[in-house]
Parts: C-alpha cells; structure tokens; sequence
C-alpha cells in the first residue's frame, strides 16, 4: 500500500506592486465569509531575523499588514490578459465574448497602429 502526500506549495517571494490572491488564516479557520480576495502588495518587509511579510492593499479597500507569504499567491500579467491574447478577432460575434477593458484596449490599439507618426509640437 503506497501512501500519496499531497503536493505543498512554497511560499513564493512577491515584489511591491504584484497583484496576489490573500486568504487570512484566521476568518478562514473560524469559517468566516470573506476570507479569501484579491490585493496589491504596497510594501515588501524583510526582518533581519525572521521570514519577509507585507503589507497588502485589498482592491475592496482596506490594508492587511505583514501578511505570511505562505497565505498568499501571485496573480500573473498574463492570467489577466488572457482574454486579449486568446480572443477570436475574426469569428462572428468576437467582440461579445470579450471584457470591456479587452474591447477598448484593442480599440485603443487600432487607432495608435494605424495613425500617422507626429513629431511632438514644438515648444516655445
């Protein structure tokens, strides 16, 4: 008989301005609502004797300081941009499956590829 242990993940280092999913240990153990939501990492803290901590800003408002590494994981670029990157621009009915923010950043795209370079004006 062979035992399966579940797969752990590491606590991952985070930089100032990643965008990560926070879970608070404690609403979760207590099974409160709430305990798990999306933040900005505003500050990186590393203690000469003890493990790196942040502080977080929640996008719902708010701030949780020094949170663990261990209850928290990053939120890629990519995942976010998923939408823009595997959108079907030449099916019939594209622009329904996209977000608005997909929708008006390629908008925003068209004009600026397809506009004419300009020199900036010139000062006086």
């Amino acid at each position: 008989m062979t035992l399966s242990v579940p797969a752990v993940t590491k606590a991952t280092e985070f930089k100032a301005e990643d965008f990560v999913l926070y879970r608070d240990p404690e609403k979760f153990w207590a099974g409160k609502p709430g305990h798990t939501y999306v933040c900005r990492v505003s500050a990186v803290i590393r203690w000469a004797s003890g493990p790196v901590r942040y502080n977080l800003l929640p996008l719902a408002g708010g701030l949780v300081r020094e949170a663990k590494g261990d209850c928290m994981r990053l939120l890629p670029p990519v995942d976010a941009m998923r939408d823009i990157d595997t959108a079907s621009l030449h099916a019939d009915g594209a622009a329904d499956a996209m977000t608005a923010a997909a929708f008006a950043w390629l908008t925003q795209q068209h004009t600026t590829a397809n506009a004419e370079p300009k020199l900036p004006a010139p000062r006086n």
